[in-house]
């Protein structure tokens, strides 16, 4: 679990979002996947199902009223097992999305901030936080916007078959792509591939793996000496030319001028 607090609007970041849910208490935060773009405001809740590449903003904050969320990595095996108890109540499910936005009721929200309390008492947190843990997966089954939560418990649904793309993806970033592969590991035709993939991550094959090691590069920009060159191999590009164009069009400054305002901080 984590809390993320800003007091600064922030410019525009690139970043890989990981399965998890956000609580937001206090300000407002922007997120853009693909051609989506939602708002998340205090009193709601983001459930994000699948690893995506997202454009964030912190739109609310001040040194007096700062951005404040609570967040906690998703655990899918959790959110399986207990499809046992659940198949038989969840509600039917009218549109699914990777990355949403709803309301969070009052179940939700209390179960969160009994999670956070239990920082003060190690006991209670060995004992009560797995309880408390497998209530917030539950309650975010049953949300209106845990709609692709429920996709996932279908063992054979596009949502499932595009996460073991995705995975296929993040673990061969570096390799050359092949799409037919990754059709092939989905069970759908190429055509059929490309459609769910787009509808879950926003954004093509091709298009996600650029994302990945782009993401990856300015990581290692800002937390290494290694020079641009380097980082360019090491992501999977051939040509450090193409890689300094490609970077330039995703961040908006060139891979030296990245590492030049690393240094600097």
């Amino acid at each position: 679990m984590a809390i993320v607090h800003d007091h600064r609007k922030q410019c525009r970041r690139k970043q890989i979002y990981r399965p998890v849910l956000c609580l937001v208490a206090q300000g407002a935060k922007e997120l853009i996947l693909g051609q989506r773009r939602l708002v998340m405001r205090a009193g709601q809740s983001m459930i994000v199902s699948h690893d995506l590449p997202v454009t964030t903003q912190v739109l609310e904050a001040s040194r007096s009223k700062p951005y404040l969320a609570i967040v906690i990595e998703l655990d899918m095996a959790l959110v399986r097992s207990l499809y046992d108890e659940v198949s038989d109540v969840l509600p039917s499910t009218t549109a699914a999305y990777s990355i949403d936005v709803g309301e969070a009721d009052q179940g939700l929200t209390d179960a969160m901030h009994r999670l956070l309390a239990l920082h003060t008492n190690p006991l209670d947190a060995r004992v009560l936080e797995p309880l408390i843990r497998r209530e917030i997966h539950f309650r975010l089954l049953m949300a209106d916007h845990g709609g692709m939560l429920r996709e996932l418990l279908r063992i054979d649904s596009h949502a499932v078959r595009i996460a073991k793309a995705i995975r296929r993806i993040q673990d061969s970033f570096r390799e050359p792509l092949a799409v037919r592969d990754l059709a092939a590991l989905a069970g759908m035709s190429v055509s059929t591939f490309h459609e769910h993939f787009k509808a879950v991550t926003g954004n093509t094959p091709l298009q996600y793996q650029k994302a990945i090691r782009l993401i990856e590069a300015q990581r290692l920009l800002n937390e290494t000496s290694r020079s641009v060159s380097s980082v360019a191999f090491d992501v999977g590009y051939e040509s450090p030319t193409q890689f300094s164009r490609e970077y330039a069009r995703k961040f908006g400054m060139s891979p030296r001028e990245e590492r030049k305002q690393a240094v600097a901080a």
